[in-house]
């Protein structure tokens, strides 16, 4: 199979089509962003990468970083994590006060914000917010075998200042007892979190450990154990696209998280992790152009964990 062909057909198929969707005008820093443009990178776990388009231009991550947050959570509390938040997927938005009201408090996923909300205040325990979030940077540097990755303050701010609904969604947790510290805290790490700035090569090469096993095959160091990748990569799949989560299962049919950044994280188990990118979304906030990228790259490779 010749990856950089696929990928170079990938992208000239949809070069017509750059600058559909919209942008993510609610948080002032993402309005800012020029939407035509697109990028794909895929990282094989034999340690190839193959680029096409934009690759090299960092974008905010945005609810990508939920993926890595959850990695770092699991790490600290194992499966208790689940007492705070729950498995299933969401189909409501991924800012849905009124399930959270309904549930008690208890998000029904990970990869929703008020859930990722939640994770954040496990990655909190023992720390000051910037020394959580400075783990996470570390982790991420790590995976990915990046030192130069970062953190776009100002994008942060943006959030800061304009994140009402994040903080109403982590007041109600609060109330119902399932935060363990105070929301500017809990929150302060959330935002800046989600400003992660990557690339889609960088992207790409980060998310290698749940493609193979667990195990980063760049570095040959152990992230998770094998059956830790395999659970994260389910909740992916049920639960990465908020409520397009089926519709993305049904068109790619591989594990993947998005960001209203515009980026989408995928990963083929055994073969590679892809991420894309390109700024505009669709109605349910996943980047239009990005899962169409996903599900022409699934279909020239035959990659899908429901078979080829």
């Amino acid at each position: 199979m010749d990856m950089q062909a696929i990928v170079d057909q990938v992208y000239s198929e949809l070069t017509p089509r750059i600058g559909e969707g919209k942008v993510a005008d609610y948080i002032p820093e993402l309005a800012k962003v020029p939407p035509n443009q697109l990028g794909i990178a895929v990282a094989t776990v034999s340690g190839e990468l193959y680029v096409a388009g934009d690759a090299a231009t960092p974008f905010s991550i945005q609810s990508i970083s939920k993926v890595f947050m959850l990695t770092l959570a699991l790490g600290k509390v194992g499966e208790g994590i689940w007492k705070r938040v729950g498995r299933e997927p969401s189909g409501s938005a991924f800012n849905s006060i009124v399930q959270l009201e309904h549930e008690s408090g208890i998000p029904r996923n990970p990869f929703i914000n008020a859930g990722a909300i939640a994770v954040a205040d496990v990655v909190l325990a023992g720390h000051q917010p910037k020394e959580a979030i400075g783990e996470l940077l570390r982790f991420i540097r790590y995976v990915a075998d990046d030192e130069t990755i970062s953190i776009d303050n100002t994008v942060a701010k943006s959030e800061t200042a304009t994140g009402y609904r994040n903080f109403a969604l982590a007041n109600f947790m609060r109330a119902f007892g399932n935060l363990d510290h105070p929301v500017e805290q809990v929150l302060g790490v959330y935002f800046h979190q989600c400003a992660l700035s990557m690339t889609c090569q960088q992207l790409a090469r980060a998310g290698l450990y749940l493609a193979n096993r667990g195990v980063n095959p760049l570095t040959g160091h152990s992230v998770v154990s094998p059956k830790r990748a395999r659970r994260i990569n389910a909740l992916m799949l049920t639960c990465g696209h908020y409520d397009g989560s089926g519709d993305f299962a049904y068109h790619v049919g591989l594990p993947g998280k998005s960001g209203v950044g515009g980026g989408i994280m995928a990963i083929a188990p055994g073969d590679a992790a892809i991420a894309v990118w390109s700024p505009g979304l669709n109605k349910v906030g996943n980047s239009a152009l990005g899962s169409a990228a996903l599900e022409l790259i699934a279909q020239k490779t035959g990659w899908s964990v429901f078979g080829s």
